[in-house]
């Protein structure tokens, strides 16, 4: 048996490295956030040959004193925390302190500083972890870091790097996700010696929102919701997508804690629950999120390379993220476009205004005797009648869907119906240009929500099971089921343990007769193990009621007069999340006057 050593310092280094140092891509990110955490307002980053060549980040910070350039490339040293109670209340991006280290521990490495107040800038090299003296240099007041050469001294790793274009664009993602972090500092990248991206500080919301557009591109700008919301102790800002710029991959999909760029599943379920019901099957939101919390309700020290985080309020900071998403996506009417913003060259989501009667020809005025509530589509009371029995009550119609025509004299933001497309579409006319309105969509969408509004007001009814079921779980699942049979019980489902890995299920909410009883309870009690809540159930009763709203739509083929059109249309106006059906797809779409003009190259 081989005895017991301590290892050399380089072997160390070089261990510590292939934990954070995976590809070039990882160096400029331990870099790019010593630069963040120096105070930098500037930061250049130039790239040779995918990285392999040359790394160098320069920035504008506050510099290393000549004595503690040496420090800054020993293991374990750092300025960022001092105790275990800093370790509690982490700030800063980068705080291991294994970072220079460890890539110089894989790479010819050089630091050159100047540190504010200073007159002299020093450089110190490490060549495969030898350090050499500081000496003198030339350098402004900030600091240069090049990585020459990267696992020279590591071939094993150097045959896993990919191509340099592979390489290359790892970097300009990870640029691209810092940028948004920090919008009030100004990056720079180039590669092979040519300026690649430039992004200006942004110093209003106008100018982060156009950082935004050059990242996530101008149609995520122009259709997206500002978030802005804070209770609890936790504040969440930023920009959520709206469903129509929904990607095939969660790939523009960024949140960040305390400027801090995570994977979390407890904000990734969250944020799918928020979407569930707007979203088309299979698509994935975009998002640009930035939460804010004490950082002693964060633990930030779960991964190498902080990309994770544990939430110690998992609970809490699930629900706060459920709740604003939630509410933000609920104002998503019909009616609702992104108009540019006065003075800007951007754009912001605002509600097509009314415009004055006059604007509109004098056949279209406001037909003042058909209020949504007279929507005599001839089938939607079937299923309304058919929900509230099984209820043992009538639904009672939601405030969000109460009729409000507009004032007298205005045109309304979806305009009046002027004619109705092959019975699918039907043609209005706004102070805009022309709506053309998916009828079938529109009103699924409106039919859904008010059978929901007649869910929340009407007292649930469950039934009994013939036999109990017992179903085999996990004995954390048991564990919730108890915790939570209270709030099971609320919504009509009756569990109990009957062992330390097992449930019964004795009742079932009656909407939910014929599902699956067994699937059921393990995903109910699977998400209050992992989240602490679970909107299983009523999801589940939200698939039922969607399937009764496309039932009871009025149907493509349908002949509708111009006062059920107008009164569809206003229904629209008034219905949450009216934009899109309840499958996720538009309800509507605008073609503006100047969009129309150019169909048919007017003016020119």
């Amino acid at each position: 048996m081989t005895v017991i050593r301590l290892l050399p310092p380089e072997l160390v280094n070089q261990i510590a490295a292939g934990e954070v140092i995976e590809r070039p891509s990882s160096v400029v990110k331990e870099l790019v956030e010593n630069s963040l955490d120096a105070g930098a307002a500037r930061i250049e980053v130039d790239i040779e040959a995918g990285g392999a060549r040359l790394i160098r980040v320069r920035d504008d910070g506050g510099g290393i004193a000549v004595d503690e350039l040496p420090l800054a490339v020993a293991s374990h040293a750092t300025s960022k925390i001092g105790s275990f109670d800093d370790l509690e209340h982490v700030a800063s991006m980068g705080f291991r302190g294994e970072a220079l280290a460890s890539v110089s521990s894989v790479s010819r490495f050089s630091l050159t500083s100047r540190a504010s107040g200073q007159d002299t800038a020093f450089r110190v090299e490490v060549d495969g972890g030898r350090l050499q003296a500081a000496r003198p240099a030339q350098h402004p007041p900030g600091s240069s870091v090049e990585v020459r050469d990267l696992f020279y001294n590591v071939p094993a790793r150097r045959k896993f790097m990919r191509a340099e274009r592979t390489e290359f664009a790892h970097i300009d993602d990870l640029l691209k996700s810092l940028a948004l972090a920090r919008g009030t500092v100004e990056f720079r990248l180039s590669h092979n010696g040519k300026p690649v991206r430039i992004w200006k500080a942004a110093r209003d919301e106008q100018a982060a929102l156009q950082r935004v557009a050059e990242v996530l591109g101008e149609d995520f700008a122009a259709q997206s919701l500002r978030v802005e919301h804070a209770a609890a102790g936790l504040r969440l800002s930023g920009w959520v997508g709206l469903p129509t710029v929904s990607r095939a991959q969660p790939d523009s999909q960024y949140f960040y804690v305390n400027g801090r760029l995570v994977r979390d599943r407890v904000v990734a379920h969250a944020v799918r629950q928020a979407y569930a019901d707007v979203l088309f099957h299979g698509r994935h939101a975009a998002f640009v999120l930035y939460l804010q919390l004490d950082p002693a309700g964060v633990d930030v020290n779960v991964h190498p390379a902080k990309h994770e985080v544990r939430f110690r309020e998992q609970r809490l900071v699930h629900d706060f993220l459920f709740r604003t998403l939630h509410e933000a996506l609920a104002q998503t009417r019909a009616g609702l476009q992104a108009l540019p913003a006065a003075g800007a060259a951007t754009t912001v989501l605002h509600p097509l205004s009314p415009a004055p009667a006059a604007a509109m020809p004098a056949a279209a005025s406001w037909p003042g005797q058909f209020s949504q509530n007279r929507l005599s589509l001839g089938v939607q009371d079937a299923p309304l009648a058919g929900y509230a029995a099984l209820l043992g009550g009538s639904p009672a119609p939601s405030d969000a869907t109460a009729a409000v025509p507009p004032a007298e004299g205005e045109v309304p933001p979806l305009g009046f119906a002027i004619a109705q497309l092959k019975t699918i579409y039907v043609l209005a006319e706004n102070a805009h240009g022309l709506v053309l309105v998916d009828m079938h969509a529109a009103h699924e969408r409106i039919t859904y929500e008010r059978l929901k509004a007649g869910r929340a007001s009407a007292s649930l009814r469950s039934q009994m099971l013939l036999v109990p079921l017992a179903i085999a779980v996990s004995a954390r699942e048991a564990a919730a089921a108890e915790e939570h049979a209270e709030a099971l019980a609320a919504w009509g489902l009756e569990l109990s343990r009957s062992g330390p890995a097992a449930v019964v299920v004795r009742r079932i909410p009656a909407l939910l007769e014929g599902a699956d009883v067994t699937q059921l309870g393990r995903d109910v009690l699977s998400e209050l193990a992992q989240h602490g809540s679970s909107r299983r159930l009523q999801e589940l009763e939200n698939e039922l009621l969607s399937t009764m709203a496309c039932h009871g739509s009025v149907r493509a083929g349908r002949r509708l007069s111009l006062p059920e059109m107008n009164a569809l249309l206003r229904e629209m106006e008034a219905t949450e999340r009216s934009g899109q059906c309840n499958h996720g797809r538009p309800t509507w779409i605008q073609l503006s006057v100047a969009e129309l003009d150019k169909l048919f190259m007017r003016g020119r």
